[in-house]
């Protein structure tokens, strides 16, 4: 049976509760001590749950299987406060038992960071009042906080991972993939603005009285969530879930090297599964896609962050031994902090290389691949790049550096978890990895522009154009409010002085960020 993501937006059933010895792992050294964490399953799933206790417990946290009077600290994914408290409640845990509640974005910045960190405002997890349930002690107790200002760009707002509408936001997903899907940007842009407004929410929607005075939400996305308060469901999502054009451009287009213009050419021909598509003789595929279809399994599944990590060991390693002085950096959602993805991308710079370097490390680092049977697919785009040209006025447009589109074997005994995902009688997985190799006085805007997200990326460049009269890309940051002028060289020009553009220097993100106004925005605070 061909495979087909959807998103179920009525209410789940709960799994029952697993206790006693399933929940044993291989002991580890414990460093921190005065910590006891106990991670909520609720929301999050048992295999996701065993393996970040497992993770957690490699950096010398001490994880708890149960709740207990040990406990310390209570980490919940996609839970509210209020959602941990009745779930406390209905465990009949002792009014004298005190926990920290706390949003798993502080468990993952203990784990990046090797070491416990500050518990700030933005991980403590709001309990909303509530006079059926009794207060724990030590939770934080608040009424709906007041409605502050919001803004209409991604960049002025801090979406992390703790998404508390995501009933909503799967909703407006789907929508928006589905007309995305038909090509009608005009239609598709609002539900992506409007899931990327109520990720950043602090509190959950409840009521259509909690959205009042938030941006980007127009008519119908205001009549989605008014079906979802009502109902539990939209019956407009539903409708796009049961729709056949949808559902085969979904399962197409999970084909690596298959867009729009493909998945549109296969529908009008009436395929609807991927084994007719593969068994029909007349049919050509790209190299891409023929890679797409061989490697399917191991492409669709996601890649995991211990995954993501020996990768990245992967081009780390592989870079260096050609360039030493290299500097590789993950972005993409990794960078942002997510545990998963469907592939990894590398930004590659080097402060010493020649012009002549760069643009032969990708070729030397792939044939090095290829040679050691770890090269299963790669296509290389030579750079474009201009160093004076105007950065594209396009919000989505692509950057003009050299880039790599790779897919590499990965061995099983590279990854230092049991949740990599490798197929029976395997032992390596095919992993999509993006390499990109940029100028190192480039270095920040592509840092920035990699890293994403997609719609703070889109509202970033439509911030900068908007309200500072700016353009920024993945290149560079040019002011069209400043000019210079020069005199002419040999006193050749028929004008007496020439107008030159001004193009703003970076050296990191923060500097991009402080030429735009803009406070800056932690890539783990980017998930709009």
């Amino acid at each position: 049976m061909d495979p087909l993501q959807a998103v179920h937006l009525g209410p789940r059933k709960k799994r029952p509760r697993q206790t006693g010895a399933s929940g044993a792992s291989t002991p580890h050294d414990i460093r921190f001590r005065d910590l006891v964490l106990f991670i909520l399953e609720k929301k999050m799933g048992t295999t996701r749950r065993a393996f970040l206790m497992e993770l957690a417990r490699r950096k010398g946290f001490r994880v708890e299987n149960e709740l207990s009077d040990s406990v310390t600290h209570i980490v919940a994914e996609n839970n509210s406060g209020s959602d941990v408290l009745e779930w406390l409640q209905l465990q009949n845990i002792k009014a004298s038992s005190e926990f920290e509640l706390l949003d798993i974005s502080w468990l993952i910045e203990c784990m990046g960071a090797g070491k416990p960190v500050e518990m700030a405002g933005r991980h403590q997890l709001v309990v909303r009042r509530n006079p059926s349930l009794s207060p724990v002690p030590g939770s934080q107790t608040v009424p709906p906080p007041p409605m502050q200002k919001i803004s209409q760009y991604a960049c002025q707002r801090r979406t992390t991972l703790n998404n508390h509408n995501q009933l909503f936001t799967d909703a407006f997903d789907i929508l928006a993939e589905n007309y995305e899907f038909r090509e009608n940007e005009v239609s598709c842009l609002p539900f992506m603005r409007a899931a990327s407004v109520l990720k950043s929410l602090s509190f959950p929607i409840v009521s259509m009285k909690d959205i009042e005075g938030i941006p980007c939400l127009g008519d119908k996305v205001k009549c989605v969530i008014e079906g979802i308060i009502e109902d539990g469901e939209s019956s407009e999502v539903k409708a796009v879930l049961n729709d056949e054009r949808y559902k085969s451009f979904k399962l197409f287009t999970s084909v690596f090297g298959v867009g729009l213009k493909t998945a549109e050419k296969w529908f009008r021909m009436g395929f609807r599964t991927l084994s007719k598509i593969k068994s029909d003789k007349s049919l050509r595929f790209t190299h891409m896609q023929k890679a797409g279809f061989l490697y399917y399994e191991d492409l669709v599944s996601c890649v995991n962050r211990a995954e993501a990590e020996a990768v990245s060991m992967l081009v780390k390693e592989a870079v260096v031994a050609f360039l030493p002085d290299a500097l590789v950096t993950m972005t993409g959602g990794f960078r942002r902090g997510k545990m998963t993805g469907h592939d990894v991308d590398f930004l590659i710079t080097s402060p010493e290389a020649t012009e002549e370097e760069e643009q032969q490390l990708l070729h030397k680092v792939t044939n090095f691949w290829r040679q050691q049977g770890l090269l299963l697919y790669c296509d290389i785009i030579e750079s474009t790049f201009e160093k004076f040209k105007l950065p594209s006025r396009k919000v989505d447009a692509l950057d003009h550096f050299q880039k790599c589109f790779l897919i590499l074997k990965l061995h099983r005994g590279l990854v230092r978890s049991e949740e990599s995902g490798q197929q029976e009688g395997k032992d390596w997985k095919a992993i999509r990895v993006d390499l990109v190799m940029c100028p190192y006085e480039r270095r920040a805007f592509a840092l920035l522009g990699w890293t994403g997200s997609r719609q703070f990326e889109r509202d970033l460049r439509r911030y900068a154009t908007h309200e500072r009269k700016m353009m920024l890309d993945n290149h560079a940051l040019y002011d069209k409010t400043k000019t210079v002028t020069v005199s002419p060289l040999y006193g050749k020009m028929s004008k007496p002085q020439e107008a030159l553009r001004v193009f703003l220097e970076a050296e990191s993100e923060e500097e991009i960020f402080a030429h735009l106004g803009l406070d800056y925005i932690e890539p783990w605070e980017r998930n709009a």
